[in-house]
């Protein structure tokens, strides 16, 4: 039976990184993929181009079709808001592009298919043993040996062993079943459609450089429509579910779908009723941090495996490869054991603060909208939070002030009623 330093469960964005920095770190390392690649992943696809630092990109020059010109589709750097398709403000991610060349204030929007395989690619180039088709069935723990791993394909069973576990298969992936962790989740739902386009029809304001949201179609969430090569990727999500999960609920389905629909309808890009083909996937939204690896460091759980989707975005892509770079850090220096610590440190303060925000935003999002979206500089805010160039908790007072401030001028100008005041701060 073959032992590896580590198995990595899951070739997502976490799991490749993780594997290729322990790959490259010397550790040997497997990195299992149930599916053959590339294969689909249902997803919006808006990532910082402040990613290219995280992930060294040069590096990826190295392997043939894996520099960012092969995956990156669209460089947006505008966002258009509106509030129940009206009230439209086209925001500037970096409104002083001139005085500030920050050229990491602008949104990639890439193929999950495409970036997905690089980065897999790129961890087999660093030397990982990368093996598609393998789903991944049991994990066996036993105190003085290592990881028993069993997984099975189309081609049979497949057994390793390993001295640490990296789980990277998602919201619902089996290996926090396996061992127990991260049993209370609290998951949103989204659904997308993927509809072709071409650049220079429909709304003015529909071009590749354009991210759109809309904030008042859905109650508890938002719609999206993110451009990409030669389509548009139209979504919508409830990101603060009433209860633990909004799957199986007709209703929120019927509500996504028709926020899909009056989107493009709006944007001059009409579709016939049942013409469009839905991807659903669940988000498994921060609320608190759970538990993500065993006590003796051999499981480690990292990106949507581990909960970590922003609270107030609903973006997950950028947490998942910091965190697969943290689990192959914490594995590289021998101390598996301080994950949850080194994760805590990175994400809990900035994430519990973006949950506090998120669920004032969600729950007056008329308020929210006006008072905040419509800011001359809420957008460069707003990138500057997405690429983590400013956290939550740095700003959060600030944000407070300004909505207690902003009820008090309404309140005394009577232009509001009491059903959309956060009047609980």
């Amino acid at each position: 039976m073959t032992h590896y330093d580590a198995i990595v469960i899951g070739a997502g964005p976490a799991g490749a990184v993780a594997a290729h920095d322990l790959a490259k770190g010397g550790l040997t390392v497997a990195l299992i993929e149930k599916h053959t690649l590339p294969r689909h992943k249902t997803c919006g696809g808006g990532i910082p181009t402040l990613t290219k630092n995280l992930l060294s990109l040069a590096e990826m020059g190295e392997v043939r079709d894996l520099s960012p010109d092969a995956f990156v589709e669209c460089h947006v750097t505008q966002m258009r808001h509106t509030y129940n398709f009206d009230d439209p403000h086209l925001g500037e991610m970096n409104p002083d592009a001139e005085a500030n060349p920050d050229d990491a204030l602008a949104l990639w929007m890439v193929q999950r298919s495409v970036f997905d395989n690089a980065l897999a690619q790129r961890a087999a180039h660093a030397g990982a043993d990368l093996r598609e088709g393998l789903a991944l069935k049991s994990l066996e723990i036993v105190k003085g040996k290592p990881v028993l791993v069993r997984a099975e394909g189309k081609n049979g069973s497949w057994e390793a062993t390993a001295d640490v576990v990296i789980g990277a298969d998602g919201a619902n992936g089996m290996t926090a079943k396996c061992v127990g962790l991260r049993k209370e989740r609290s998951l949103a739902i989204a659904i997308e459609a993927e509809i072709p386009h071409t650049w220079g029809e429909g709304h003015p304001d529909l071009r590749p450089d354009v991210a759109h949201l809309e904030f008042g179609a859905i109650k508890l969430g938002y719609a999206w429509v993110f451009p990409k090569g030669d389509h548009i990727n139209v979504g919508a999500g409830v990101f603060r579910p009433k209860r633990e999960s909004g799957r199986g609920d007709s209703n929120v389905k019927e509500q996504l779908h028709k926020a899909i629909h009056d989107y493009l309808e709006m944007l001059g890009v009409p579709q016939e009723p049942g013409s469009l083909v839905y991807h659903a996937h669940p988000l498994p939204i921060w609320d608190g941090l759970d538990k993500i690896q065993t006590r003796d460091g051999k499981v480690l759980l990292v990106g949507d495996a581990a909960g970590l989707i922003n609270p107030f975005f609903g973006d997950g892509i950028f947490h998942a490869l910091t965190s697969g770079k943290i689990a192959a850090r914490c594995v590289l220096e021998g101390d598996a054991k301080g994950y949850t610590k080194a994760i805590s440190h990175e994400f809990k303060a900035n994430f519990d603060a973006a949950l506090r925000i998120a669920k004032i935003f969600y729950q007056w999002p008329h308020f929210a909208y006006r008072h905040g979206i419509k800011r001359p500089y809420a957008t460069y805010t707003a990138t500057k939070l997405l690429s983590g160039q400013v956290k939550f908790n740095e700003v959060s007072g600030r944000i407070i002030g300004r909505i207690r401030n902003a009820m008090r001028v309404d309140k005394k100008a009577g232009v509001v009623n009491n059903d959309e005041m956060p009047d609980a701060l």
